[in-house]
């Protein structure tokens, strides 16, 4: 009764708080179209698709088909056990964020489905059993079994086009996700697609946390209890599919739509060290939604002991999927810019953003002024839009970019060469996979020396005598063979040596630097050496070696290199002989070293 009572405390704490909410630091756009979307009604309406008018039918008849068999079994036992009272039908709701996308007026094929006193589980295969009672299937347009029924006959139909795309017309498997306590995965729910929706199933629940353990106790809950437990009061709202109404039990949810504010439904600083995942899924609702979080939960967390739980409670893949989902969204830099909130660094995610400018390109920061030097620097440096990903990702580490690993502590694994930080920290906090790894890593081992090329190349473009020199400072055969020992991410790594150099730039605006990277990458456009990695030698080694009447040895990689170098000086040449000839001095002396 005691935890009741500090619950329902908090809740009336929270609601005195929003007598006099303060909504200044919200964009006007956010504002209005928040309330555009919602109308001005005390309680909006949701108004069902077709398909989820449909969905819902089902699931009611299913629900009632439960109570059905549930009260035709207590009648056939009724003389051989004490009588008991029928439990009322199963109430079900959509739930989460289908419910507050669906009030943004947002499409959603993705649905929660809150079961009051079923596991998931159990609710999905009763509802495989009514569908494959005589007409039941056919009255919803879903003509086959369910797919692992064994009943079920391979169907020509599935081959069809329009059948196999549209993934509506029959219920699909389901797929039992277990609980897994070691990655933050607390419940086990069910997942399974029908008329073209994907659906989760999951009874409503309570989560009591202890000091003592990390791993929730998991318990059947009231519809408030689910909502209470929640990250944020606006995914805290149902859809009562039997009552065709909508529930705000935290009191809260609609209000804080309206004002575009991110809430937790309970004191925050608990709701984050309870799961401190949710730290990152308020910042990327608030960088896809346009809200903003709520003081308090903000300075919760900044907590050190919340941060240092994040790090260490939540696995690898959950924290790496909540980043992904941040910065393949449409407004990452918002997302950076909340972590980064009054520090320096924040300059390089505003260039960061004017090169990968969210897909509606409006934008609430000051872009760089010269827009042909980002148009220059963007088709170079991200020229597929899923390069983007991996150009916010470059954003997120440059705070540590200037810190070596020796001042960080970080040391070397056994046999292993070190990570640079920013590459350790991509990997052990953000959580990358090991190819961004691999090209964050080689991104700050390259920078010093891709900036170093960025500054000579600018000064010999700018240099009108250097220019119309037969001897060229930076020859293509100098550039192109720099290309090739950054490796194939070049561009990748192009573009983290802009940031680093931005971010350590003391003049107001990063335009000059901005135009000084546009010339050199526009450089090595006109060189066209942007598939230098690419480029094969003419001759390989044996043809070297038969040639010379050589051994093989260390010095055949080096002699392929003066090869490619050769090849070059001179664009469009193929000639073998007239290489070899050329460098037959130099290789020799490789030989003879």
């Amino acid at each position: 009764m005691a935890e009741t009572n500090s619950v329902t405390d908090q809740l009336a704490t929270k609601r005195r708080k929003l007598d006099s909410p303060d909504t200044g630091n919200l964009p006007d756009v956010h504002r209005s179209s928040i309330k555009a979307a919602m109308g001005n009604t005390a309680v909006p309406r949701i108004v069902l698709n077709d398909v989820e008018f449909k969905l819902k039918n089902l699931l009611l008849d299913v629900a009632q088909h439960i109570h059905t068999v549930s009260r035709e079994q207590s009648e056939r036992t009724k003389a051989n056990s004490k009588e008991e009272p029928l439990s009322p039908p199963i109430v079900l709701r959509f739930t989460g964020g289908w419910v507050r996308d669906k009030l943004l007026g947002h499409a959603s094929n993705d649905i929660d489905i809150a079961i009051d006193k079923m596991t998931g589980y159990e609710f999905g295969l009763r509802m495989q059993e009514y569908l494959e009672i005589t007409d039941n299937a056919k009255k919803y347009g879903i003509i086959e079994p369910p797919l692992h029924s064994p009943d079920r006959l391979p169907s020509q139909a599935e081959n069809e086009p329009g059948a196999a795309k549209q993934g509506q017309g029959r219920l699909g498997g389901l797929h039992k996700i277990a609980r897994n306590p070691e990655r933050s995965k607390h419940l086990e729910t069910v997942a399974t697609k029908i008329f073209g929706l994907e659906i989760d199933l999951v009874n409503l629940r309570t989560e009591v946390y202890t000091e003592e353990s990390r791993t929730p106790q998991m318990a059947f809950g009231t519809a408030e209890e689910d909502a209470l437990r929640r990250e944020a009061t606006v995914n805290a709202l149902f859809y009562n599919l039997n009552t065709s109404s909508l529930e705000d039990l935290t009191g809260q949810g609609l209000n804080d739509m309206r004002l575009g504010v991110l809430r937790t439904p309970l004191d925050p600083y608990q709701t984050f060290r309870d799961d401190p995942l949710r730290i990152l899924r308020l910042i990327r609702f608030a960088s896809r939604l346009g809200y903003t979080i709520d003081p308090e939960a903000e300075e919760a967390m900044r907590d050190s002991s919340i941060q240092a739980a994040l790090r260490t409670k939540i696995s690898r893949e959950r924290v790496g999927s909540e980043l992904e989902k941040m910065l393949k969204g449409n407004y990452p830099y918002v997302a950076l810019a909340i972590t980064a909130r009054l520090l320096t660094w924040k300059r390089s995610y505003t260039v960061m953003n004017a090169l990968a400018p969210p897909d509606d390109q409006s934008s609430d920061v000051d872009d760089p002024v010269n827009a042909d030097s980002v148009t220059a620097i963007r088709s170079i440096v991200l020229p597929q839009n899923q390069d983007k990903y991996v150009g916010w990702i470059l954003a997120s580490i440059i705070p540590w970019a200037t810190i070596s690993v020796s001042d960080s502590g970080e040391i070397a694994k056994k046999g292993k060469p070190q990570l640079p930080l920013p590459a350790a920290i991509a990997k052990d906090d953000i959580k990358a996979n090991n190819t961004l790894v691999n090209i964050i890593a080689s991104a700050a081992r390259n920078a010093p020396e891709i900036a170093a090329m960025q500054r000579k190349i600018v000064s010999q473009v700018q240099d009108l005598d250097s220019t119309r020199s037969k001897n060229a400072a930076v020859g293509r055969d100098t550039l192109g063979m720099a290309i090739r020992r950054w490796g194939p991410t070049w561009n990748f790594q192009a573009l983290y040596a802009l940031l680093v150099d931005i971010s350590q730039d003391s003049l107001p605006r990063p335009d000059p630097l901005i135009d000084d990277y546009a010339i050199f990458l526009k450089q090595i456009r006109d060189m066209d050496l942007i598939q230098a990695c690419s480029v094969k030698p003419i001759m390989t080694g044996t043809y070297i070696m038969a040639e010379l009447n050589a051994r093989s040895g260390p010095w055949i990689k080096e002699a392929l290199d003066l090869v490619v170098a050769w090849q070059f000086r001179h664009p469009g040449s193929s000639d073998a002989a007239l290489a070899l000839q050329d460098l037959k001095e130099d290789i020799e002396g490789l030989r003879m070293r």
